[in-house]
């Protein structure tokens, strides 16, 4: 009862509100009304006497020329007759006077009482309700290494006073469950008012959880969450580590043995191994989830390479994976093989291998490697890293690409997929 009687007093005291703007409105339209009235009338009054004046001037000209129809002194007649044709004639040439400058068939032209849509919207009064949840449409979602720009969509638009952005980072479906109960460790991005927003400021190589919330004053409601990923961190091959005898592309992505290179002079930070030939990229890695694709050529036919991590002090003047400081994946011609510290241990692959992939996770201390083409993990070096590592790459003969800046496989996160 008393929920009743508060809400019928609000739709009384709502009403009450609407119905008063309505008459305020109807006195300031029936006051522009009779304005124009007056306007109008003093028009016509001034038209009116100018009328009378004309009418006055006429019929004295009237009398005047038929005064003079009367004179039988043909000499005087013809006199006194020019004088009257030229008034006659200046006479008709004013007679523009009499056409009104108002149109009394539709005098209230420039007023047009349509109230069809207001009538609408006051037909459609009702209680406003919580709008409906919104979709984020993931397809249309895009991503760099450190920003996602999220967009969604919402049935009933026009009811949505403002959107709520939250995010966090997603680590396991049990992770999101005690997350979604709990909405502390949740950033929050509130008073959004168009269907999109770009998020700053994240990880490399994440995996975060979006849900957006619709609100309006009758309350919100929430999307159901979506799972969206930063890219990797791109990077690029760096010509000065880079053996004398290879050659790196202008775009800094592939490097290729090259016999003719001598020319560059040898310097401490470049890799000068005795028939393979080491190159690494441009970054040292100290933090995030970064992942890279390395593309031997042929890479079936490519009988030797080694593809890795390893600390910036790691000796240039051996395979990487023979010393403490380096981590690889390697084929030694019909074996594979990971690599530290001189220790190697066979890894099983895929007779049809055609790509190697490379999930570094340094804040997990993991180092990963990967055959994107048939979803299967190789193998996980469980590295304490004390110092940045940089990627690094050998080769024995033929070229190899990189290609980094793209997502990790969605099968490393859901393998259960």
């Amino acid at each position: 009862q008393v929920n009743t009687a508060m809400h019928e007093a609000k739709l009384m005291e709502e009403c009450d509100e609407l119905m008063e703007i309505i008459r305020q409105r109807k006195q300031v339209i029936a006051v522009k009304i009779k304005e124009t009235k007056v306007m109008k009338l003093r028009k016509l009054a001034q038209q009116v006497a100018n009328c009378r004046q004309c009418l006055e001037r006429s019929t004295v000209l009237i009398n005047q020329a038929e005064h003079i129809l009367k004179e039988n002194d043909h000499a005087r007649f013809l006199q006194t007759a020019r004088n009257v044709a030229e008034r006659v004639a200046m006479a008709t040439a004013s007679s523009q006077v009499l056409i009104p400058d108002i149109n009394f068939n539709d005098a209230f032209e420039n007023f047009a009482l349509d109230f069809s849509r207001e009538k609408k919207l006051l037909e459609g009064l009702d209680y406003l309700t919580a709008p409906n949840p919104p979709s984020v449409r993931e397809e249309l979602c895009t991503a760099s290494h450190d920003t996602i720009t999220v967009h969604w969509i919402s049935e009933d638009e026009f009811s949505v006073s403002s959107y709520e952005l939250q995010y966090t980072i997603f680590t396991g479906q049990a992770n999101f469950i005690s997350l979604y109960n709990s909405m502390d460790s949740w950033m929050i991005v509130p008073n959004i008012k168009q269907n999109h927003y770009t998020v700053h400021g994240l990880q490399s190589g994440t995996r975060y959880i979006f849900l957006v919330k619709a609100i309006n004053q009758a309350g919100s409601r929430n999307s159901e969450p979506a799972r969206l990923k930063t890219n990797s961190q791109p990077f690029k091959l760096d010509p000065k580590m880079a053996h004398k005898k290879l050659k790196i592309s202008n775009d800094g992505l592939q490097m290729e043995k090259d016999e003719s290179s001598l020319k560059k002079s040898h310097t401490p930070e470049r890799f000068s191994g005795t028939g393979c030939y080491g190159a690494a990229g441009n970054v040292f890695i100290d933090s995030g989830r970064w992942w890279w694709d390395p593309r031997p050529a042929q890479l079936l036919l490519s009988r030797r390479y080694a593809i890795g991590v390893a600390y910036k002090s790691a000796p240039k003047n051996e395979w990487i994976g023979k010393n403490s400081s380096s981590w690889v994946f390697s084929r030694c011609n019909n074996n594979f093989v990971v690599r530290h510290n001189n220790k190697e241990m066979l890894v099983e692959v895929h007779p049809q291998m055609k790509r190697l992939g490379v999930l570094l996770d340094y804040d997990n201390n993991a180092l990963s490697f990967y055959d994107p083409a048939n979803s299967l993990h190789l193998h996980t070096f469980e590295v304490s890293f004390i110092l940045p590592v940089c990627p690094t790459f050998t080769i024995w003969n033929k070229s190899l690409m990189i290609l980094s800046g793209l997502p990790a496989p969605d099968f490393i996160d859901y393998p259960e997929q």
